[in-house]
């Protein structure tokens, strides 16, 4: 966030760490606005209004186009007789931030015409989502523990927390419960993991899914109703659109879900599999000068953190040129190598 940003409550109202912040849902959000609270005191009455909206009503992405809200402010502000002549001493004591919340409010009215159904459906379903390279620690409701990739989203119904749907990358540590023998599913558009308490990566990106097992035992169920089962060290990957399965034994020294550290690890992995790393996590396309780059060996850690720094680095270790334009990534042979 910066000087950039108009700071009013239609902006806290969309900000998706905002709300994160606001319902308690997410403790990097909690930390990152709370110290952003203590350096702008300024915005402390905008804040506060707008966390009582978001905890008040679930809204959803679908918001009314301007002109429907314009048109509704047209409406309600004339009846607010802002401009009366016999109001303008009282208008100019009304401090700024009372205005917009007036303002706000009458937005508000349109809102929950438009929301008012995914308020009703969804209040009762708890959504963790990730920027373009963020990487958050959550803890479920049952203990079980989950890093969360950029770009991707984990969200479950609040009366089952054990039963999780999965887009993206993900990292598990599932909390067994030996009272109940509770299990602990992850859905994802491929399959579904049954699990009782293991750690496992899950990653959905190029519409297919991987599974790589690290402790414990699974089962994975896939559409057609075929099970398979798998023993740590062992990867599945599949896809329902091309019903291929793969499943093979794996190093599980290879660090498939090392980015939960902040850090790519690479062991000679051709350059054109480390992009497609950074096309799932910040969302971008990758283009080669020539094919001959995509086969560049890549050995080391790279941050996965900073686009810029993980760029820097993957030049200096390929010898090329990453040109960042848009949401696409030129690679290029660099000539002073």
């Amino acid at each position: 966030m910066d000087n950039k940003h108009k700071f009013d409550l239609q902006y806290f109202l969309t900000d998706a760490s905002f709300k994160n912040w606001a319902k308690g849902l997410n403790k990097n959000d909690i930390t990152y606005w709370n110290n952003w609270i203590q350096s702008h005191p300024e915005y402390l009455e905008t804040v506060e209004n707008a966390k009582s909206i978001v905890t008040g009503i679930n809204f959803n992405q679908n918001y009314p186009s301007s002109d429907k809200v314009n048109n509704a402010l047209s409406e309600i502000l004339p009846k607010l007789d802002i401009d009366s002549s016999t109001n303008k001493k009282t208008k100019k004591l009304r401090s700024l931030n009372s205005v917009i919340f007036t303002s706000a409010a009458a937005v508000l009215l349109v809102l929950i015409s438009y929301t008012s159904f995914a308020y009703f459906t969804n209040q009762s379903t708890t959504i963790h989502k990730t920027n373009f390279g963020e990487i958050i620690d959550l803890k479920l409701p049952d203990g079980t523990s989950v890093v969360l990739n950029g770009n991707s989203e984990i969200s479950y119904e609040n009366d089952n927390p054990r039963l999780l749907h999965l887009k993206g990358e993900a990292y598990f540590k599932v909390k067994p419960i030996p009272s109940t023998n509770a299990k602990f599913w992850v859905v994802t558009n491929d399959l579904k993991v049954e699990v009782l308490g293991t750690q496992f990566h899950v990653n959905t990106r190029k519409q297919k899914t991987n599974v790589v097992l690290d402790e414990g035992s699974i089962h994975l169920e896939f559409k057609n109703g075929e099970v398979t089962k798998m023993i740590p060290g062992e990867m599945v990957s599949f896809s329902n659109d091309s019903e291929k399965l793969v499943h093979k034994k794996v190093d599980i020294k290879t660090p498939y879900a090392l980015w939960r550290g902040g850090t790519y690890a690479f062991n000679e992995i051709p350059l054109e599999d480390v992009m497609l790393n950074l096309e799932s996590t910040y969302g971008l396309e990758v283009e080669y000068s020539s094919d001959s780059l995509k086969q560049i060996p890549i050995s080391g850690g790279i941050p996965n953190q900073n686009l810029k720094i993980c760029i820097s680095a993957i030049e200096k270790a390929t010898g090329t040129r990453i040109i960042n334009k848009g949401n696409i990534l030129r690679v290029q042979e660099n000539p002073i190598y």
